[in-house]
């Protein structure tokens, strides 16, 4: 067994979890806050079998988008600096970890 830890960003996280829970997957979904975007993001956690992971990344990829966003540079104490900025940033839709599972129950 596999946990799939995916970071995804709050325009994207209805249409996720409606797919994944479609084809069977169960989750938990835990609020979450960035350091850099301020769109927000929502981590969501799979118990997932080793065989449908990848069956998991095809969903949770055909579901987000890719977006590029005008962010304001961080503050910055160096004088002429052009951290102050706007920078545009690209945003990925999703970002998972896969962890091995040593031991699962339902208590």
């Amino acid at each position: 067994m596999k946990l799939v830890i995916a970071i995804i960003s709050n325009s994207d996280v209805s249409k996720v979890l409606g797919a994944t829970s479609a084809d069977g997957f169960s989750s938990t979904k835990i609020a979450t806050a960035g350091q850099f975007l301020q769109n927000g993001q929502t981590t969501v956690l799979f118990g997932v079998d080793e065989s449908r992971v990848e069956e998991l990344f095809e969903i949770i990829e055909s579901n987000v988008t890719r977006r590029v966003l005008r962010e304001k540079g961080v503050e910055s104490t160096i004088e002429g600096s052009l951290l102050k900025k706007p920078v545009d940033v690209e945003e990925y839709g999703a970002v998972a970890f896969v962890v091995d599972v040593e031991d699962f129950r339902k208590l």
